[in-house]
């Protein structure tokens, strides 16, 4: 029996879809703004492009922000822009994104993006640790007032972040948690890295949650969808 083998973590595209479905999925289903494409492009040639999340994941969660009415979202971990710009160009004139990123250099491509995407003025960028920024947020009066939070950044602070959005969140606002099949490392128990730990440990919390409904799409690398009910 030959042994499991798992590639670096992937969000680019998702998981199990071979070359010519992914491609079918995508000439199928994609309504793609430049912006978005050139972002893509521009990324992909970066030494961490496979951190991007997949352009199909990028169109549902468009989809979301609009059956959710969504004109409040905090976004942790932003990286070159993708997600945020996506979701930004489905929210209304009056919409607003937290972006929370400790890195300058990944978020100056997405202030290029957002310009470009014609979003920039939705963003409220922050540098700095996303547990102070969302604490400073609670602080300040925020608690039940977003409408959706994306989490996609350290996985050793995931728990950290979530219980931070749900805080975050109004009743009926949405969770997206990204990365939850971590390549298939999930499944292995050979794998006891501290990211794969969170992971793991996240994910067996949603699933009994009770202040969330909750569903896992094996889209990406792995989406969870948590909505908050109380």
């Amino acid at each position: 029996m030959t042994s499991a083998r798992y590639d670096a973590p992937m969000s680019v595209r998702s998981l199990g879809l071979s070359d010519d479905l992914h491609s079918y999925l995508l000439q199928s289903t994609l309504r793609d703004h430049p912006a978005l494409h050139a972002l893509r492009e521009e990324t992909a040639h970066m030494a961490e492009g496979r951190m991007q999340i997949s352009a199909e994941q990028g169109q549902l969660m468009q989809l979301l922000v609009e059956l959710t009415g969504a004109r409040k979202i905090i976004e942790v971990g932003t990286f070159t822009g993708y997600s945020s710009t996506a979701m930004a160009l489905a929210m209304p004139p009056d919409g607003r994104i937290v972006c929370c990123d400790v890195s300058e250099k990944f978020t100056n491509v997405a202030r290029r993006a957002w310009t470009s995407a014609g979003v920039d003025g939705k963003i409220d960028l922050r540098i700095g640790p996303a547990v102070a920024t969302m604490d400073k947020l609670l602080a300040g009066g925020e608690a039940g007032t977003y409408d959706m939070a994306f989490i996609d950044a350290d996985k050793a602070n995931y728990e950290a972040y979530y219980e931070r959005a749900l805080q975050l969140l109004r009743v009926g606002g949405l969770i997206l948690v990204d990365n939850v099949l971590w390549s298939g490392r999930v499944i292995d128990p050979k794998i006891v890295d501290e990211d794969t730990k969170a992971i793991r440990i996240l994910n067996g919390k949603i699933q009994k949650d009770a202040r969330v409904t909750q569903a896992m799409l094996p889209i990406g690398d792995g989406l969870t969808l948590a909505r908050k009910r109380a």
